[in-house]
C-alpha cells in the first residue's frame, strides 16, 4: 500500500511539475459548472439551455448553474473564463454566424476564440403565406413574385437575425423581388401576417406552427435539408428545385480556446448522451426545434461553414450594422 501510494505521489509531482492537470477526464467535473446563455431568461433558447443544463447536472452529479448574459457581453464572458471547462457557452447561429456577418466590429471573434464542443438544437425556419392568397405552393408563390416584382411583402420576425438572413437567402436563391420588412421579434410579425399586413413570412417554425394547425397560415417550405418530424409532408426548399439550400438557426456548446482535448471530448459526449435521452428530445421537438448531436470535430464543420454562408449572404443582401 505504502509503495503503490508513493508511486502515485510520484506522478502527480511529475504532472505538476510539466504543468499538466493531476486529476485524471474522469473526474470532471468535481465542482459546479457555469453555462452562459447569451439571451434573456425565458427566451426560447434560454429554456432548451436549461433543459441542457438539469440533463448535464444530473449526469455529472455537479449543478450547472445558467448564467444569463445577453448578447455580447454573453459571449466575451466566455470567451475570457479559465480555459478548464468550468464555465461553458451555449453559442448560436446568432452569437456566432449572423451577428458576426452582420456587424463590422465585434469583441470577440468567433472562429479565433472559441472551441466548437457538440450540436445542440437546430432551429427551422419556414416559409409561410396569409391563409387568404391563393398561393397553395412554393412555385406559385415564386412565380407570382416574378410576375409582379416588388409587390409582395416578405415578413422576417427580427432585423440582423437568422429570420432575416434566411430570408434575404431565399429572395437571391429564388430570384424573386419581394419588398423585405423587419420586425423587433417573432409576435409582430405574426400579427402583421394575420392581419394582412404582409403576403408572407419567413420566421421559426416554433413562431408559426400554432397557426398553421389552426389554418390561419400556409406552410409552403420548410428550409432545413430535411423534412422536420413536426411536418413531415411539407417539402423542403432544398427539394423544391433549390438543391443546398438551407437557413436555419441553430445552438451548441462551445468553450474558450486553450481548453483541453479531454475535457471538450468529456463535454461533447456527455451533451450528445443527454441529447439522446427520448424524454428530452420529446421537450425540444414540442418547441419547433430538432435535436443536433454532431460531435466537435462535425459541428465545427458545419459551424465555420454556417459563418462563411452568412457572411456572403448578408454582403449580397447589403445587411450591416455597425
Amino acid at each position: 500500500m505504502f509503495v503503490r501510494y508513493l508511486v502515485a505521489m510520484v506522478m502527480a509531482a511529475a504532472l505538476s511539475a510539466l504543468g499538466l492537470p493531476v486529476h485524471a477526464q474522469g473526474s470532471y467535473p468535481n465542482k459546479p459548472v457555469r453555462m452562459i446563455v447569451p439571451f434573456p431568461p425565458g427566451q426560447a433558447t434560454d429554456i432548451i439551455a436549461r433543459f441542457l443544463a438539469d440533463s448535464l447536472t444530473k449526469a455529472w452529479g455537479q449543478q450547472v448553474i445558467v448564467d444569463n448574459r445577453p448578447g455580447v457581453q454573453g459571449m466575451v464572458a466566455g470567451r475570457d473564463a479559465p480555459a478548464d471547462g468550468y464555465t461553458i457557452t451555449f453559442g448560436t447561429s446568432g452569437t456566432l454566424a449572423v451577428t458576426p456577418a452582420v456587424f463590422s466590429k465585434l469583441p470577440y471573434d468567433p472562429v479565433k476564440d472559441y472551441i466548437m464542443v457538440s450540436g445542440g438544437v437546430i432551429i427551422p425556419m419556414i416559409i409561410v403565406a396569409d391563409s387568404a392568397l391563393p398561393y397553395n405552393s412554393l412555385k406559385e408563390l415564386i412565380d407570382a413574385a416574378k410576375k409582379a416584382p416588388g409587390k409582395l411583402n416578405v415578413g422576417y420576425g427580427g432585423v440582423n437575425n437568422t429570420q432575416h438572413l434566411t430570408g434575404e437567402l431565399f429572395k437571391y436563391t429564388t430570384g424573386v423581388d419581394m419588398v423585405g420588412i423587419n420586425y423587433k421579434g417573432s409576435a409582430a410579425a405574426v400579427t402583421d401576417l394575420l392581419g394582412g399586413q404582409i403576403q408572407i413570412l419567413v420566421d421559426s417554425l416554433a413562431a408559426t406552427l400554432p397557426h398553421i394547425k389552426s389554418g390561419k397560415m400556409k406552410a409552403l417550405a420548410i428550409s432545413t435539408l430535411q423534412r422536420v418530424p413536426q411536418m413531415p409532408d411539407l417539402p423542403t426548399v432544398a427539394e423544391l428545385g433549390y438543391p443546398g439550400f438551407e437557413g436555419v438557426g441553430w445552438a451548441g456548446i462551445v468553450v474558450p480556446k486553450g481548453t483541453s482535448s479531454e475535457i471538450v471530448e468529456k463535454i461533447g459526449a456527455d451533451v450528445r448522451r443527454a441529447l439522446s435521452d427520448p424524454a428530452l428530445r420529446e421537450r425540444i421537438l414540442d418547441r419547433g426545434m430538432t435535436v443536433d448531436g454532431r460531435a466537435p470535430k462535425e459541428w465545427s464543420e458545419f459551424v465555420n461553414a454556417e459563418i462563411v454562408k452568412w457572411s456572403e449572404a448578408a454582403r449580397r443582401a447589403n445587411v450591416k450594422a455597425d
